[in-house]
């Protein structure tokens, strides 16, 4: 690509969480023609709708940023669509996005991708060194499989895609519904509804021993785009912070950012999910040049304050599942 200016994306999912933070990095570059479609147009589910989207839109780049996303929760209630409508999605879209000729296909993985047990920091050469956590092991397998068909692509059509796989987002804009919300802002809720209303208690999920890794959604974004600009390889390359957390130190965080004094409640009952999870990022910043640049209290911070201005919007804080990453 010799410019953005030159260029006309499609980034799907680009009405969501992380998607609109990627539409606006791609527009400060000053690409002019970023389509977003919606899914009210198309069904990227649906053969037909995606050929057809395609057809009207004629990009030559595709972001594919849609899924269908949720906490473990959500995923534990509806394994089959998680791993139906994410794998119909990206399947789909990268086989007719060669057909049509598009120049460079961005294919967005998740970390629930990695095996359970893989050594931390998880490095890209141990992603197939396993079966998943199984609380998200379909949505994990579906979004696995972008990297086997950008690598078979690439090898039998010469096709030009390339796989990300970004660490657990976090931010402003994300998704708060207690149904569907991951970690941090089902917390950030929990705390701030609980201070609210005068609750005694919050409760949260598993032991707390589990740890995480975060990454803000701005940076996130900065990462996608440095990689459509300068990766053309279908290796897949982690993008995350370098911060591993533990889930209990992560809720002593928040609890003191959202001002909340009463007492957490330890669900053991519930589960913690993979038991540790944290990046290798070198491969990130030897062939991007890219490293995450917002310290974790202070993207924390501006996601409390966003929810606390947004919270009594008449709309639900909750964005469209099939428009949206984790």
């Amino acid at each position: 690509m010799r410019s953005w200016g030159e260029a006309r994306v499609v980034v799907t999912g680009g009405g969501g969480f992380l998607g609109s933070y990627v539409v606006e990095k791609l527009r400060e570059r000053g690409a002019a023609q970023v389509i977003v479609p919606r899914r009210s147009e198309y069904d990227l589910r649906d053969a037909g709708d995606v050929v057809r989207m395609l057809r009207e839109t004629r990009p030559n780049m595709v972001i594919h940023l849609a899924a269908h996303v949720g906490g473990i929760g959500a995923n534990r209630a509806r394994p089959a669509e998680f791993f139906y409508d994410n794998l119909m999605m990206g399947v789909q879209l990268l086989d007719a996005s060669w057909k049509a000729g598009v120049n460079k296909f961005v294919a967005i993985g998740t970390v629930c991708s990695y095996p359970k047990f893989t050594p931390v920091p998880f490095q890209e050469k141990d992603f197939w060194n396993g079966y998943p956590e199984e609380t998200n092991a379909p949505y994990g397998i579906a979004k696995k499989m972008l990297g086997v068909q950008s690598q078979a692509y690439r090898q039998q059509y010469g096709f030009n895609s390339i796989f990300l796989i970004p660490v657990n987002l976090y931010g402003p804009r994300d998704d708060f519904d207690l149904e569907t919300s991951h970690v941090i802002p089902a917390l950030i809720r929990k705390c701030l509804d609980a201070k609210a209303n005068g609750d005694a208690h919050i409760t949260v999920w598993g032991t707390g021993e589990a740890t995480r890794e975060f990454l803000y959604v701005a940076d996130a974004a900065e990462g996608i785009v440095v990689a459509a600009e300068r990766y053309d390889s279908s290796a897949p390359v982690n993008l995350g912070s370098g911060m591993e957390i533990r889930i209990r130190d992560l809720v002593a965080i928040i609890v003191r950012l959202t001002g909340f004094e009463g007492e957490v409640v330890w669900d053991a009952t519930k589960p913690d999910g993979q038991p540790r999870r944290a990046l290798n990022i070198s491969e990130a910043k030897r062939l991007l040049g890219f490293s995450a640049n917002t310290l974790f209290e202070e993207g924390l911070r501006r996601t409390i304050d966003w929810y606390r201005e947004h919270r009594f919007d008449d709309h639900p804080i909750r964005a469209p599942q099939l428009d949206t990453l984790r």
